[in-house]
């Protein structure tokens, strides 16, 4: 198990910080996500981290999706991960009476989702700036014109 205490995670030779927003919605965008959907989600969830390396530390609900802040290794897939916050905790919703009423094909989310990378180290806009300026004296640097 890598050392999961603190952003920067590292797992034998490797150092990771990779942060996700992912955006999650329930089929047919039906407003199902009540109290005891959410307890669902919220206690599958936290067992991800000592079982997957995965930390879902913030998640955010709306009756009809769920937007999760998160960080895993980069040995998985962000579809990989999706596919596992997904599908863990849909068995034991779609055990529920009036979610099984409402929902009868056996599939609780979309087959679709959002994800996208975070940084605590800055914008993308200034990390491309600090990858362009690499090995560079300030001097070095050429301006652009009309830029």
């Amino acid at each position: 198990m890598p050392n999961l205490e603190n952003d920067v995670w590292r797992w034998y030779h490797n150092v990771s910080e990779c942060h996700y927003h992912i955006q999650i919605t329930v089929k047919y965008r039906k407003v199902l996500i009540d109290k005891q959907v959410e307890q669902i989600l919220i206690d599958t969830w936290k067992e991800f981290k000592n079982r997957y390396a995965i930390d879902i530390y913030t998640v955010g609900f709306d009756g009809d999706h769920a937007h999760i802040l998160c960080q895993f290794l980069p040995k998985y897939s962000g579809g990989q991960v999706i596919k596992w916050i997904k599908s863990i905790p849909a068995r034991q919703i779609l055990k529920l009476p009036h979610i099984k009423q409402e929902l009868w094909g056996g599939e609780f989310w979309t087959d679709g989702y959002y994800i996208a990378t975070i940084s605590n180290r800055g914008t993308r806009k200034i990390i491309e700036t600090y990858v362009k300026n690499q090995g560079r004296k300030p001097e070095d640097v050429q301006l652009k014109l009309g830029v």
